[in-house]
């Protein structure tokens, strides 16, 4: 082979393969996750609550989702949600995320985002429920006490059934594509 025909094919290969990593990238979905109500807002004024959805599922077997937040109380629950706000519909539990002392959060998780449903039952028949929403809750019944007071709602979004409110959600973002 003539040293031109080797570097032909040395970038025709190249370019291949660099299609091809293009090509596999996964698709990244953001979300900017608000306050639940204009009173926790108020509360919480400098609160901000990133995820970042990498759509790994057909590459990997799970989408990675990862939570930034700054400005945050400690200790909460997030869920996959058939609607973003109450009453929410089907729900799926899939971490907690705490803050430090500079409330300041990170987490990620492993699992299914772009894909997940429940299966449930509707007028007695089985129906597929897309959980294309997110919503977190104050993992602790008196972490919303600083901003709703001593006798605010417990809720059973925590995994021992107790919960203060939904602190924050996915409203008034896009949310995590259909299947």
């Amino acid at each position: 082979m003539s040293r031109n025909r080797f570097f032909v094919a040395v970038a025709v290969a190249m370019g291949v393969a660099t299609g091809t990593a293009l090509a596999a990238r996964p698709e990244v979905v953001e979300l900017n996750l608000t306050p639940s109500s204009a009173q926790l807002a108020a509360c919480m004024p400098n609160a901000r609550v990133d995820v970042t959805v990498r759509l790994t599922t057909d590459v990997r077997g799970f989408d990675v989702f990862h939570v930034h937040a700054t400005g945050l109380p400690p200790k909460f629950t997030a869920f996959l949600l058939e609607q973003a706000r109450a009453p929410f519909g089907a729900a799926e539990y899939i971490g907690d995320f705490t803050s430090d002392d500079n409330g300041r959060a990170d987490n990620t998780f492993r699992l299914i985002g772009a894909e997940a449903f429940a299966s449930t039952l509707v007028n007695g028949q089985r129906v597929r429920v897309d959980l294309n929403q997110v919503g977190a809750w104050f993992a602790d019944p008196t972490g919303d006490d600083f901003c709703l007071g001593p006798d605010s709602p417990v809720t059973p979004f925590d995994g021992d059934n107790e919960a203060g409110v939904q602190a924050f959600n996915s409203a008034n973002t896009t949310p995590l594509p259909p299947p």
